[in-house]
């Protein structure tokens, strides 16, 4: 993951401001009672965690990311003596310490999606919830979506990067996952985000700064080729009459009970 995810701030940017509107319906479908001890892995720079602060009601939530300059962004907005942030992975978890261990957004980014769960799974008690959620980049994610679309009609090589390929962004695969792993209650859902973008410069803009796959990829590429895609982009995108844009961001939401 070093190396995609570099920025914080350009993080918050790109897609972080839509990762708050996801996570309170995440919560929401949850329903874990008040009171309850929560792990946030690969909390990045604290969205969920601060989404389970404010409408969770947690006794502690403990949020652990291998990326310094993420934890360090949260620990800076995030002043709740219930927050604890550490610099780590699943490797680093204890066993039977939570009521819950979430994980947003981060699934596809890790080299053994079962390996991190089955980490989850173990840190949480008996009759505790596991659960977590990825963009839908192969479907409804439609700012990922049009992204890459537009990518690989101008070259077929971009289809590498595209991050819609990966199996954990597709509900069936992450159903199975949770399924392998014997949890109890398995189900998934779909969180709809309505993005609202006022022109297309507050759409394009933060993809320069973008972090993970679209990163790798606009690394990659030259002034004139990074100009040809941005041209290629406005030129599919569904642009309202006052220039703005308006799209659904969908994520894929699974949990289960140990």
């Amino acid at each position: 993951m070093s190396g995609a995810f570099d920025n914080a701030a350009a993080y918050e940017a790109f897609i972080g401001r839509w990762s708050r509107l996801a996570g309170p319906q995440f919560l929401r479908w949850l329903n874990v009672p008040a009171g309850k001890t929560w792990l946030d892995l690969g909390a990045g720079t604290g969205i969920l965690t601060q989404a389970i602060l404010d409408h969770a009601a947690p006794r502690k939530v403990v949020g652990i990311d291998p990326a310094a300059g993420f934890i360090e962004l949260a620990r800076q907005h995030i002043h709740d003596e219930r927050a604890e942030f550490i610099v780590g992975d699943s490797s680093t978890l204890d066993s039977e310490q939570f009521d819950a261990a979430v994980a947003g957004l981060v699934l596809n980014f890790v080299p053994s999606p079962p390996d991190v769960l089955h980490s989850m799974a173990q840190a949480v008690k008996h009759g505790g919830v596991i659960a977590a959620y990825v963009w839908d980049y192969g479907g409804k994610m439609e700012m990922a979506r049009h992204f890459w679309d537009a990518a690989i009609s101008l070259d077929p090589a971009a289809a590498e990067f595209d991050a819609g390929r990966h199996p954990m962004s597709k509900a069936d695969n992450l159903r199975a996952l949770f399924a392998d792993e014997v949890l109890r209650d398995v189900d998934v859902t779909a969180l709809d985000v309505d993005a609202h973008f006022t022109d297309f410069d507050d759409f394009w803009r933060p993809f320069l700064a973008a972090q993970g796959s679209v990163t790798k990829y606009l690394r990659a590429l030259d002034e004139p080729a990074v100009n040809r895609l941005s041209e290629r982009i406005h030129q599919r995108l569904p642009i309202n009459a006052d220039g703005s844009i308006d799209m659904i961001l969908r994520a894929w939401a699974v949990k289960g009970v140990k």
